[in-house]
């Protein structure tokens, strides 16, 4: 897997776990779904990705988006 794909599959679990818990539990936990979309759309434009970061210290394979 490379570290693209794990950086979204990561994001998508973030989300749907933090909506689940806002819908359950306490509504605050919409903000964590705000902010994983936040870092998505910044590293969309930027490239920079603190998840991606680690991954490749880890020596996880590199993608195309995050080389």
């Amino acid at each position: 897997m490379t570290i693209d794909r794990f950086v979204m599959a990561f994001a998508g679990t973030v989300i749907l776990i933090s909506l689940l818990l806002g819908y359950y539990h306490a509504p605050h936990w919409h903000w964590l779904t705000a902010f994983v979309g936040f870092n998505l759309l910044q590293s969309a434009f930027t490239g920079f990705c603190p998840l991606a970061i680690i991954l490749k210290k880890f020596g996880v394979t590199p993608g195309q988006a995050f080389g």
